[in-house]
Order: C-alpha cells, then structure tokens, then sequence
C-alpha cells in the first residue's frame, strides 16, 4: 500500500499543473498557489506562467476592446481581439498537451518573463 501513495501524490501533482494550465480558470488557483507560497518548484513556476499567460490575455483584452469605439477599426479590433484569445486557449491547450507527455510547460521568453516578473512580485 504505502508504494501506492507516492504514485497517487504525482499524478495528483500532475493534475494540479493541469488545473492551473486551464485558460481563465485556471488563473485562480495558480494565483491562490503562488500568494501562499505554497506547491513544489514545478508546481510554482507552471503557476508563474498562467498567471503570466492570463494577465498578458487580459491586458490585451482590455486594450483591444477599449479601440473598439471608433467605427473605422471596430471590425479589425474585434477580430484581432478573436485571434488573440483563440491563441491564449491554443497556447493553454498545448502547454496541457506538452505536460501530458510528461515534458516541461515552458514557453520561450514567456518562461523568462514569468520568472522574473511575476515571482518579483508574488512569490
């Protein structure tokens, strides 16, 4: 039994870096991770970046929708807008494809960016 346990610990580990790699949902346990300082090296630096993933998503949310006001640029926001969050789901959807078989979730520059800013300031 007690081989067992060690097993169960991963996968629930590895179910976890699943969860924080969900787009938009998976932000609030990431963040809830990194504020209390708590989780395994992996589980914090898969945390760093959906975190770092959702802000930038939600940044470039905001700015987008906020050009959408003059008539000229209405349609070109807003499909600029669809692209950016289809890219985001993609770009989550990958990083879970890249964890499922068993390889690191790390994005070039994104990675970097995560560990250096986000752990800055949360961590």
């Amino acid at each position: 039994m007690n081989e067992l346990d060690p097993l169960e610990n991963q996968d629930l580990k590895r179910l976890q870096l699943f969860i924080y790699l969900v787009p938009v949902l998976g932000f609030f346990p990431a963040l809830w991770t990194l504020y209390r300082r708590q989780g395994t090296r992996e589980q914090q630096a898969v945390s760093r970046l959906s975190v770092t993933l959702a802000f930038s998503w939600l940044l470039g949310y905001f700015l987008l929708s906020a050009g959408v006001q003059s008539e000229f640029w209405t349609l070109r926001l807003l499909i600029m807008n669809s692209l950016l969050t289809s890219g985001y789901f993609l770009v989550s959807l990958g990083l879970m494809v890249r964890l499922w078989q068993r390889k690191s979730p790390r994005l070039p520059g994104v990675s970097r960016v995560a560990e250096g800013t986000v752990r800055k300031h949360l961590s």
